[in-house]
């Protein structure tokens, strides 16, 4: 059986809010590896002057944790 940790992460994006949930899994695989999968969890923006400035999305991360070798 292998245990999988999830972990939420926000990214941004001046684009659009498909392109702030890439930015929230190339920010997170910078320091997590063998990400398997990600749930878009919310989307938000910011708003200035009536005009939508930054688009956000918060992701949950799923990777697997891997038991430790230990030396004999």
């Amino acid at each position: 059986m292998t245990a999988v940790k999830v972990v939420k992460v926000l990214g941004t994006s001046a684009e659009s809010w498909d392109d702030a949930a890439d930015e929230a899994v190339r920010e997170a695989s910078k320091t997590i590896d063998d990400i398997r999968g990600v749930e878009v969890e919310d989307q938000t923006a910011k708003v200035e002057d009536g005009e939508v400035t930054e688009y956000r999305a918060t992701v949950e991360v799923a990777f697997p944790v891997h038991e430790e070798q230990h030396a004999q």
